[in-house]
Parts: structure tokens; C-alpha cells; sequence
């Protein structure tokens, strides 16, 4: 457990710190931090001897540079000690008590003076994955914060909180009550919040997908429109400089303070949204409906999902191809082709990434004996949209797309394990990449891991209409996650199947259809099954590096081609056989 912060803990966290100097500034002299725990105060200070010699007179001491000169820096107890991400130069000294130069510290505590700089900490409210509920209101929050709970919050055994910020959210929300209330130095496991069915908070840039973000009156950092300004979650810290002592901070000393704080720990310039959807064929009734209402029928209603994430990804399993017969629903035949003109669809819904891993990328080529993968990629193309898990040779259909955004390098990778042969892309044909052992997976997430690159992997793998995991999915799926994809996913399921985490991997074994004529089937076993028309849409946060969350988005198919956004009551009963399926207790 780490020691509570406080006046040693400012010494320790800056003084140590000045040690070290950053690489552009000039060397300055090293001071030694004070033995700890007993701090030396400012005024006990003592000034160094003067280097006294015969026949000469003695000194006032060193001449200072602007930059040299001795700068107090008063420290609040509430500062985070990640707030800090340099050094500062040796001549700031840390004090625990007011006049002081400058002054760090919550909005709330400010004193009178100039605000200098503002550094901005944005937490979230996290509850574990498997909770139905999405959003709470402020003012429910608040009753938990003083010891009650109210509906929707009954069941929540505690609320985690940073030790740091809870004076702060003490003088906004009132004193907290340690009956459901616990402040925490060291964060919580995952495993704990699970176990316990308690909520945290966690600061943004240290969010875990194992968790879930719930939003605050409707409103998520992980929202791209999120605004700090106002936000409950939102913690403030201001550099004053004050006129309460005879050494005003000068323009160098505010300089070396501002350049040693973290200005934000969500900042919008090292985020990366990432949509990930399901099975597409545009074919069959979904096509006939699209003659009748016009190609962006089927999007019209989740259109705001896709065209608001940075990348958007569809996994269309169907090439298209000019000489393609008008679409016939009531067609058994299950061999397809996509007229050109729906490529619209996809530039209506933002997709930026086009998954080439379907079993029906090439049945034109057994139908028509036409390869019509090297036009649907031209086509692609034109619209500048890229793709992966396939191509016009293996070479191709095995090669990695690489995406860097925001400073965020991922990684796309996929394969097609079932066939049929003539969709498995070869040297002289286009196609699928096969996945085989999987070997060649495994040796191209090491190599994308060493270079910093979070590859994210998905199957066409071999269908059923059960929503559990099978022992042969947790063993494939199971050994990409532990090459090291931070997401892998299973493309083939037209029946949203369970998923799981490994150490640092989020597995969906089948996201269901996205655009696709399935209003319910009856299999092999004579079972009606309307669960076809359940949809699950990824929305994945990267920040700084890292893969922070995956969220959920829920939708249901209507009139065979158009998939809309689930209503509450319909959501919650679809998570909960979903989490059931998973070997998870929903919240």
C-alpha cells in the first residue's frame, strides 16, 4: 500500500524529481531531498557558508540566473501525483503552508491571485462489464455519495473513490459517508469490483474494458462531443501566482511548473473511436429492399452510431460485381453478388474499413467462373475505403493493415477458417486469407507487438445459430488472445454469440448480422429462432497507446434490411442472455 499523500509526499514527488532535469533545460545544481518522513521547512533553510580565502573578500553567495532564483511552490494535499509527468528544475521548493510564490491546487481551494494555468482531470464513473444499466443521474449519485441509495443504485454495494478527490467532491456533493463510500490509494481490481458488484472511480487514461462506463445524465467521457467544462467528474487545478510573498513568481518559474504538468488526461488528439460490426450481404430481401426504399435504406437509423466514430469497420461477406442478376428474396441458392451501385450504403454509414474474411467473397468466380474480388477492391478503393483479410492473392490477403490515429497504431489481421476453396485467396487468385493452423497469425502479432501496434483479429469462422462458446472457439479464439490481440472477434455468427476477456484481451465469438435479410430462421433441429435479428455493434476507445474500453451498442432488424437502435426493455433482455451465455451474472 502506498503511503497517504501529504506534505511528504509533495517533497518527495517534486524535490526528488528535481534530481533529474529535462533535456532541454541546462543543468542546474542537485538538491538532496530531506530525510524522510521529516521535511525541513522552508524558513529552516539555511544559506550556505561563504567560500572564505586569504586576502580576499568574502561573497554574498552565487549569482543567480532569472531561472536560478529560490521559487516557492505551495503544494495542495488534493494534487495527484500523475499530475506531474517532468521534472522540475532544482530551485523550485516545495512548501506546505502559505506565503508561497505560487500556489497548485483544486479550483475549489484557490486562493487570491492570477490563474495562470489550468490542468483539467477527467474521471469515470465504471461499473463491471456485465451491468444492464447505462446511465445514472447526478442526483442519485450524490444520495450514494451520503451514505443511501435510491433505485436504480440499490444494488451497489460501494463507490470507490480516489483519496485524493474526495475532499474536493466533498465540498461539492457534502461530507461522504464511509457506509458506501471507499477512498483508495491503490485503484481497486477489476476482479474486486466484480466480486463485489461495487462502482468506481477511475481516471479516464486509466480505464480498462473490463469495465463498463456508465454516463452521468446522459453524458460519457467517452463521448466524442464530451465537454469537461461543468462536469461533475471533472476536477480542475489551478497555478496561481500570489502576491503574498517578496519573490514573485517570475515568467521562467511559471514556464518550468506548466511544462512539468499533465495539461489533460483525456486529451482529444490521442483518441481513437473504433465501430465494429457484424455480418453484411447485401443480397436477397436486404438488396430488394434496397431497390424499393433506395441504397440507404438499411442505415438510415443507426447511421449516427457509425458516422461518428473515427474509423468505422463493416464486414461485408459479399464482392461486387457489374454483371450481378437484380436481386431475388426468396432466392435459395446461397451463392451471391452485390450490385456495385450499394457501395453507397457503406459511404452513407462512414466506413472507412472493409473486412474481407466472408465465405461469399468470391462465389461469382464458381457461379459465373468471374474473379470478381480485384473489381470490388478497385471499388473500394475509389471510395478510399481500406481493407484487410483479404485481397487479389494470398500475399495480399495475408498482409496486416496498419492504422495510426490520433498516435494510436492498430492493427487489422483476419482470416477465413471454414472455405469454401474458391473464397481462399491463392498466389494467382483473389479471395480470403485461409486461416490454416493459425501459426502465421500468431508469428504476425508478435511482430506487430514488438512494434508497439495493437493488432485486433477476426474470424469467419464456422457458423452455428447457438449463442454460447463452444470448446473449439474458446481454443482458437483463446490462442490468438494470448499471441497478443487486444480484440479479436468472431465475423461468421448471424446469432450474436458470448464473449469473454483474456489478460488483456476483449473476444466477441460473434457480433450477429449488421445488414442482412435474417428475420428469424428455423434449423437444423426444426427450432424457430428470432435471435437473428438481435445486433451487436462494437465501440471501441483507444487513448495514448492503449485500448481503455469497448462498449456495447445494441439493434434490432426490421422489414429484412434495416437494423435500428433497441429499445430499454428490449436491450436489458438481450444483454442478459448474452452475459448468461458468457458465464457472467448480469448487474
Amino acid at each position: 500500500m502506498l503511503e497517504k499523500p501529504g506534505r511528504h509526499y509533495k517533497l518527495t514527488l517534486i524535490i526528488l524529481l528535481g534530481t533529474l532535469l529535462t533535456g532541454c533545460s541546462t543543468p542546474t545544481p542537485q538538491i538532496e531531498p530531506a530525510p524522510h518522513p521529516t521535511a525541513t521547512a522552508v524558513s529552516e533553510v539555511e544559506e550556505p557558508a561563504p567560500d572564505l580565502t586569504p586576502d580576499t573578500t568574502p561573497d554574498t553567495g552565487p549569482t543567480l540566473n532569472a531561472t536560478d532564483t529560490p521559487f516557492i511552490l505551495f503544494l495542495d494535499e488534493t494534487v495527484p501525483e500523475d499530475l506531474f509527468t517532468q521534472v522540475l528544475p532544482a530551485n523550485i521548493t516545495i512548501a506546505d503552508s502559505l506565503p508561497a510564490s505560487a500556489w497548485l491546487g483544486p479550483a475549489e481551494n484557490a486562493p487570491e491571485g492570477e490563474i495562470t494555468f489550468t490542468a483539467t482531470r477527467v474521471y469515470a464513473l465504471v461499473a463491471p462489464f456485465p451491468t444492464l444499466m447505462d446511465d445514472v443521474s447526478l442526483r442519485a449519485l450524490r444520495v450514494l455519495w451520503r451514505g443511501h441509495t435510491i433505485e436504480p443504485l440499490a444494488s451497489i454495494t460501494k463507490l470507490y473513490v480516489p483519496d485524493h478527490i474526495a475532499p474536493i467532491l466533498d465540498l461539492r456533493w457534502g461530507k461522504h459517508s464511509p457506509k458506501t463510500i471507499q477512498t483508495y490509494q491503490t485503484r481497486p481490481e477489476v476482479e474486486t469490483l466484480w466480486e463485489e458488484n461495487s462502482w468506481a472511480l477511475l481516471p479516464f487514461d486509466s480505464l480498462d474494458p473490463q469495465v463498463k462506463v456508465i454516463s452521468v445524465d446522459g453524458v460519457s467521457p467517452l463521448h466524442k462531443d464530451f465537454t469537461p467544462e461543468g462536469n461533475p467528474l471533472v476536477i480542475q487545478y489551478h497555478l496561481i501566482s500570489t502576491s503574498a510573498t517578496s519573490q514573485p513568481a517570475t515568467v521562467d518559474n511559471l514556464q518550468s511548473i506548466r511544462a512539468a504538468i499533465q495539461p489533460t488526461n483525456r486529451d482529444p488528439n490521442k483518441m481513437t473511436t473504433l465501430i465494429m460490426t457484424g455480418v453484411t450481404a447485401l443480397v436477397r430481401a436486404t438488396a430488394a429492399k434496397m431497390e424499393e426504399k433506395g441504397v440507404l435504406y438499411p442505415g438510415e437509423e443507426i447511421a449516427e452510431w457509425l458516422t461518428a466514430a473515427d474509423l468505422t469497420h463493416i464486414s461485408n461477406e459479399v464482392s461486387f460485381y457489374e454483371a450481378c442478376p437484380p436481386p431475388d428474396p426468396h432466392n435459395r441458392m446461397l451463392l451471391f453478388c452485390s450490385d456495385p451501385k450499394y457501395i453507397e450504403l457503406f459511404a452513407s454509414v462512414g466506413a472507412d474499413i472493409i473486412e474481407l474474411t466472408g465465405n461469399h467473397n468470391n462465389d461469382s468466380l464458381y457461379v459465373y467462373g468471374k474473379d470478381v474480388v480485384p473489381f470490388t477492391l478497385d471499388l473500394y478503393d475509389f471510395y478510399g475505403m481500406q481493407y484487410f483479410g483479404g485481397g487479389r492473392n494470398l500475399a495480399e490477403a495475408q498482409s496486416p493493415l496498419v492504422i495510426n490515429h490520433n498516435g494510436n497504431q492498430i492493427a487489422f489481421l483476419g482470416c477465413n477458417a471454414p472455405g469454401p476453396d474458391f473464397a481462399w485467396a491463392t498466389e494467382g487468385q483473389g479471395g480470403a486469407a485461409p486461416c490454416g493452423d493459425y501459426q502465421w497469425m500468431v508469428d504476425e502479432i508478435a511482430q506487430l507487438r514488438q512494434q508497439d501496434i495493437l493488432p485486433i483479429v477476426t474470424f469467419q469462422y464456422y457458423e452455428d445459430y447457438y449463442n454460447f462458446a463452444a470448446s473449439h472457439h474458446s481454443t482458437d479464439f483463446g490462442r490468438i488472445a494470448e499471441a497478443g490481440a487486444v480484440i479479436v472477434n468472431g465475423s461468421q455468427a448471424h446469432r450474436p454469440k458470448a464473449m469473454a476477456f483474456g489478460a488483456e484481451t476483449y473476444i466477441d465469438y460473434g457480433l450477429g448480422n449488421l445488414f442482412f435479410d435474417q428475420m428469424g430462421i428455423i434449423d437444423d433441429y426444426g427450432n424457430q429462432i428470432l435471435q437473428t435479428r438481435w445486433e451487436k455493434i462494437q465501440r471501441h476507445t483507444f487513448y495514448d497507446g492503449k485500448h481503455l474500453s469497448t462498449e456495447i451498442l445494441t439493434a434490432i432488424l426490421e422489414d429484412y434490411a434495416q437494423p435500428r437502435p433497441m429499445t430499454e426493455n428490449e436491450r436489458h433482455i438481450f444483454l442478459e442472455e448474452i452475459f448468461t451465455a458468457s458465464g457472467w451474472e448480469s448487474r
